[in-house]
Formats: C-alpha cells, sequence, structure tokens
C-alpha cells in the first residue's frame, strides 16, 4: 500500500519557468530516491518531456490536451493511479498548466481517492516580478487565485526585473491574508529542496472558483491533427465541459509517427486560447538562424516551447509573449514545436515556413 506521499504543485502562470525550477529541483534530488512528476500541458504535443531532464530515480508522466483542473480532471485520477502504481515514488511533483486553476486539482488529490496516498504539502506558485506592470495578467482571476492557494510564492526571473517592480511584488504578496509561509526571491528557477516540505494551509481558498470556465468560455472546442504521407496525427480540440481520456505521450499509436519532411500535427482550442504543435522526424534538422527568426517574430502568440534539432545539437526554445530564450537539450528523439495563440492562426502555411528552415530541404 502507498501512503502519505510527499506531493506538491507548482503552479504559476504561462512561462514563469515552471519546468526550469522543476529541473532544478530534480537536480538535488537524493540519488537513492525515486521521484514523480506529472506535467500538465494545454496543448496537444508533450512538448515538456523533451525539456525535463532524464535521470536515474525519475518517472515522467504527461496529461495533454486541456487542463486537468477541469477537462482532464478524470483523466488526472486515470493517470495519476498508474503514474504511482508503476514508480512507487518516494516524492510526487505536479506540475498544472500556466493556464489553470488549482483548485480543482487539490479537490482531486485531497478527495477520497488519494487523501491516504498522498500527503499533499506546499503549493509553491512562480511569479514573475514584471507582472506588477502588466493589468492584463494581475486582473486575470485564475493568475489571483494561483497567487490565493499558494504557500508559497516564487518570485523567479528576479535578474531581468527591475529593483522597482521586484519591491512592489514583494510588499505586495507579503501583505497577503492569510500570510505566506514564505516569499523567496530567485533566478531562473533555483528552488530550495526544503520549501517542498513545508506543510499546506488548509485554510487557503479560492476567490474566484469558476474563473477558469469563465476564462475559456463555453463555445465549441475543435481541432484536428494532419499527418503527410503515412502518417496520420489525431489531434482533438475539447470543451471544457467534457470528459476525455488522454493516453501518455510516450505510448502514441504507431500511425502517428512523422516521416522525414513530413510533420505530424496537431491543434486544438478551448474557445479562447489555441494550440498548434507539430512532431518532426528525427533526421529533421533546422538552420538556426532561420527557425529562430521565424519563430521570434510570429505574431499574436502567447507561448512558444520548442526542442528542435539543428544539425549538431537540440536545443530549446522557449518564448512568452515577445521575449524568447534558447538553451542546449540533451533530447534526441525527435524535433516538437507547440504554439499558444489568442487567436486562430494558418497552421498549413506555417508548416511549410518551417519546413523551409528546414536543412533538408538545402541542395546538398
Amino acid at each position: 500500500m502507498l501512503t502519505n506521499i510527499p506531493t506538491n504543485i507548482i503552479s504559476g502562470f504561462l512561462g514563469v519557468g515552471k519546468t526550469t525550477a522543476i529541473n532544478h529541483l530534480l537536480s538535488q534530488k537524493p540519488a537513492a530516491e525515486t521521484w514523480a512528476v506529472l506535467v500538465n500541458e494545454f496543448g496537444q504535443i508533450g512538448i515538456d518531456q523533451a525539456l525535463i531532464e532524464q535521470r536515474n530515480g525519475l518517472e515522467l508522466a504527461e496529461l495533454t490536451g486541456g487542463c486537468i483542473c477541469c477537462a482532464l480532471g478524470p483523466s488526472l485520477t486515470v493517470t495519476l493511479n498508474r503514474l504511482l502504481r508503476t514508480s512507487k515514488p518516494d516524492r510526487l511533483i505536479i506540475e498544472p498548466t500556466g493556464l489553470g486553476h488549482p483548485e480543482g486539482i487539490i479537490d482531486t488529490l485531497t478527495g477520497e481517492h488519494f487523501a491516504k496516498v498522498l500527503d499533499l504539502r506546499a503549493m509553491i506558485c512562480l511569479v514573475d516580478p514584471r507582472v506588477i506592470d502588466n493589468p492584463e495578467i494581475m486582473s486575470n482571476e485564475t493568475f489571483q487565485d494561483q497567487v490565493n492557494l499558494a504557500d508559497v510564492i516564487a518570485l523567479n526571473k528576479t535578474d531581468v526585473a527591475s529593483a522597482k517592480q521586484l519591491e512592489r511584488a514583494q510588499q505586495g504578496l507579503c501583505n497577503t491574508f492569510p500570510p505566506k509561509q514564505a516569499v523567496v526571491s530567485l533566478e531562473q528557477g533555483k528552488l530550495s529542496l526544503d520549501l517542498l516540505d513545508l506543510v499546506r494551509n488548509q485554510t487557503l481558498s479560492s476567490q474566484f472558483p469558476e474563473a477558469h470556465q469563465h476564462s475559456h468560455g463555453h463555445g465549441h472546442g475543435h481541432g484536428h491533427g494532419h499527418g503527410h504521407g503515412h502518417g496520420h496525427g489525431h489531434g482533438h480540440g475539447h470543451e471544457h465541459e467534457h470528459e476525455h481520456s488522454h493516453s501518455h505521450a510516450t505510448s502514441e499509436p504507431a500511425e502517428k509517427v512523422p516521416e522525414p519532411g513530413r510533420p505530424v500535427s496537431r491543434e486544438g482550442n478551448d474557445g479562447s486560447t489555441y494550440s498548434y504543435g507539430w512532431v518532426f522526424h528525427h533526421s529533421d534538422s533546422f538552420n538556426y538562424e532561420q527557425i529562430k527568426q521565424l519563430l521570434d517574430q510570429l505574431p499574436q502568440t502567447v507561448r512558444i516551447k520548442a526542442a528542435i534539432n539543428i544539425g549538431h545539437t537540440w536545443i530549446r526554445y522557449n518564448r512568452v509573449i515577445n521575449e524568447s530564450d534558447v538553451s542546449k537539450l540533451a533530447w534526441r528523439r525527435d524535433s516538437r514545436l507547440e504554439i499558444l495563440c489568442s487567436e486562430p492562426i494558418d497552421a498549413m502555411r506555417l508548416e511549410q515556413q518551417i519546413l523551409e528552415c528546414s536543412e533538408n530541404e538545402r541542395p546538398k
């Protein structure tokens, strides 16, 4: 019987650096321990499996295609059961999508099914102090409840925030009631392992429990995938009221495998955010300058994450609004790209532009 597994939710708005923070926590994992990490991605393509550094004693599962706080709630229970059974972890970390409201996840983890299995400890919310000057995010009810429900606020990216922004963010967050157990400042997601063992404050409550449904609207979501040649991708859109079962990205059916120069694509939306994702064949490589320029200049994008083969190595590309960064990556399986937009885009045209950045297209 699995009992009282230390469990933490690492929340935060889109692009605040949750995956980087989890990588840093994993670097502090005692060698003898097994940790399980469950990552939820709004898009249809599992990118974080490429961005989280694989290591001994790590079991990783992904839930893609929506938010585990609502639409994927039933899948959370199924996937979590499977993950716990196969890994028997010493610690569990859950990373919801930045668009997700944490309340539904807390309800699942503290509900009858997992109450004795999991020991839900402090929720850590990463916040970019620069949001203090972004009224659109500051007024976003999901963002406000990510902060409301957190036991610990980690002000990340302090190296790129101004001293005034940091001071104002600290003042605003230190004056919350009930007070946070900790408000810490850090760079590049360097969370201390000690924060995971702080005890959760069970009196924290959501101020906007319906925020998620409101922000995503109630219109029909739709989506489709397409492959080329023999590869046929099957994406799916969703409405947040519907229930779906989602398989692991690591157990995709054979027909979804891309071919050289012929990626598999998937797209979906929930009425307010549109996701477009591609998986490219292992042999496809891209010209670094061209692909970076293309991704840097794409309009209407809220978030871009990618793992890209540039010939001599693979890179991690990350863009939040108009700010992008690149780093080297250990991943070698394929190239993956996920784009979240506030408006629909011409995905076929963009796919062609991406393929034009391919080194394979160039004469030898």
